[in-house]
């Protein structure tokens, strides 16, 4: 893609908001031209790109802001003429407010907390959704469903044998709360499984991209090798 696509961050957390803008980032063919913690800072700054000619392109945008609802920020954008596509990231699972954010325009929603490669997913998406409606006209349905469907996130993918969902989701949440990281031993005291079951959702998460491991040594008392798991943005 020759132009970067622009996009707006707006995110009440600070640190959050540093996050996001970072992911962003870090997805070739995207730039973050600001990144803003409320209603009035984003209007600002989308009518400030607008005047410099280099109008935002995407909004990546928190539904909870300190001066109004997101989707209400939306509907004012909407009817002062600005056009930027939404992705909307929240912790909300409210499928009335998913419903009216598509009525707004509203492509994608991604549902806090999330990883680096789940919100590259979307952009990435994203950025193959706007090649294909900028092709011009569609040739038939079939290429209008093509374009459509690239929006669509992927299947979750089967997880191995024995592993479960819930206790995946436990393990990452475990993760995250351990800004030092976690021995398998810690999170299997935390969650209330055994050390073995423990360690091997932490290396599917190795597997997988979302965790690192890495060696400490020097424990008293436990001379053998030990192993500490980290996030992984």
């Amino acid at each position: 893609m020759s132009t970067a696509i622009r996009v707006l961050v707006i995110e009440d957390d600070p640190v959050a908001a540093d996050a996001h803008t970072l992911y962003v980032n870090r997805v070739p063919g995207f730039t973050v031209t600001a990144t803003t913690h409320s209603r009035a800072e984003a209007v600002r700054a989308l009518d400030r790109a607008t005047a410099e000619g280099a109008p935002v392109d995407l909004l990546l945008l928190d539904l909870h802001l300190p001066d109004g609802h997101g989707l209400h920020l939306v509907r004012s954008l909407r009817a002062a003429g600005h056009r930027a596509d939404v992705i909307a990231v929240t912790s909300a699972r409210d499928l009335a407010v998913v419903r009216e954010g598509v009525s707004l325009g509203v492509i994608q929603y991604v549902l806090k907390p999330f990883t680096f490669p789940t919100l590259r997913d979307r952009l990435v998406r994203y950025a193959e959704f706007r090649t294909a409606s900028e092709s011009g006209e569609a040739s038939g349905q079939e290429e209008v469903d093509r374009a459509l469907a690239t929006l669509r996130a992927p299947q979750p993918a089967v997880l191995p044998k024995g592993l479960s969902a819930p206790t995946l989701e436990s393990v990452i949440q475990t993760l995250r709360r351990s800004p030092d990281g976690t021995t398998a031993t810690e999170a299997a005291a935390t969650i209330g499984i055994s050390r073995i079951t423990a360690r091997r959702y932490l290396e599917h998460l190795v597997d997988t991209g979302r965790a690192a491991r890495a060696p400490q040594y020097g424990q008293i008392g436990r001379p053998e090798l030990q192993y500490r798991w980290t996030t992984r943005p």
